[in-house]
């Protein structure tokens, strides 16, 4: 692909991401001059795109709304992002294997060919998620998220009870499961659903006005119900020790659940969090090592517990 050919794609490329973009922003994203830019809009053009000019100081373009895109003309980097993309739909838990397949196989046959190759030579394998989400199911509770209208669902094996009914506000993807974060209009409050657990009923109900989420974000909402919390993404009990080991030892085992500083080459300094004091205490106890607790004292006080219970099993 030729330079001036590489730059008209990553221009149709932006026009594609925005409504609309003025002109001296396009020439700075592409490192061009706004003549450039111009002499690549009127191209573009004439191969059919419709691409209007917005008038005002800066001036700019936009590109209409049902615009046909040259088919499957992608740079090197999308290329790759489909192949990966389409590749680990096993483990995103939508049951869309075999279409994915389908996919990657049509956009592999109209790629140019050292794209294709490039395609080609990208093959994994990784585990396949257990839970599985029908896609309709997805695009149903996804499009009454954006539509802002109460959905109702029958939940679980329990078919018995009156479908629910909620106001859904974010779909979330965590950990190889699909949630909706919805108000729940029977219980009066906030409350997540897992996609694979639906049965939707139709039709909808009526339109809701959104409501201010418990968090900052609905992610934030669904790591912090997962911690035990309602608002804040932190657990509930967090204590400190000091772990005879070297800090490279045990970092990589604590993730993202707490935090370890090197005292020297052969002690750290962790900071750990849990359900319970006797939970943090069994996360530590694994790396078999002596450890000293050093706060705060409802963690000393679980400490002292735990090694009279261990004193009594022995």
């Amino acid at each position: 692909m030729t330079g001036s050919s590489s730059r008209m794609l990553a221009l149709l490329s932006l026009l594609q991401t925005q409504r609309d973009w003025p002109g001296q922003v396009l020439a700075d994203r592409l490192d061009v001059t706004p003549r450039t830019v111009r002499r690549d809009v009127d191209r573009l053009r004439e191969l059919g795109y419709r691409i209007s000019a917005i008038k005002g100081p800066d001036g700019g373009y936009r590109l209409a709304a049902g615009s046909e895109l040259p088919p499957l003309l992608f740079d090197d980097e999308q290329a790759v992002a489909i192949a990966v993309g389409l590749q680990s739909v096993p483990a995103t838990g939508i049951d869309i294997n075999e279409g994915a397949a389908r996919a990657l196989a049509t956009v592999r046959q109209v790629m140019p060919s050292r794209l294709r190759h490039r395609v080609d030579g990208i093959r994994f394998t990784g585990a396949e998620n257990e839970t599985r989400v029908d896609p309709a199911v997805l695009e149903a509770v996804s499009a009454a998220v954006r539509d802002r209208v109460v959905l109702r669902f029958d939940y679980g094996e329990r078919r018995d009870r009156p479908a629910r009914r909620t106001e859904p506000h974010a779909v979330v993807a965590r950990e190889g499961r699909w949630y909706l974060l919805a108000w729940d209009l029977e219980a009066d409050g906030w409350r997540t659903f897992r996609l694979d657990r639906m049965a939707l009923r139709i039709p909808t109900g009526p339109v809701f006005t959104p409501r201010e989420l418990p968090s900052a974000d609905a992610q934030t909402y669904l790591a912090a119900r997962a911690k035990g919390s309602d608002a804040e993404d932190r657990w509930p009990c967090i204590g400190e020790l000091v772990l005879a080991l070297p800090a490279r030892e045990v970092a990589k085992w604590i993730g993202g659940d707490g935090t370890v500083e090197p005292i020297d080459e052969t002690s750290c300094r962790v900071t750990v969090g849990s359900w319970s004091w006797v939970g943090i205490l069994a996360s530590i106890t694994r790396f078999d090592a002596p450890f000293t607790v050093v706060g705060p004292p409802a963690f000393a006080e679980a400490a002292r517990t735990l090694a009279g219970r261990f004193a009594a099993a022995s």
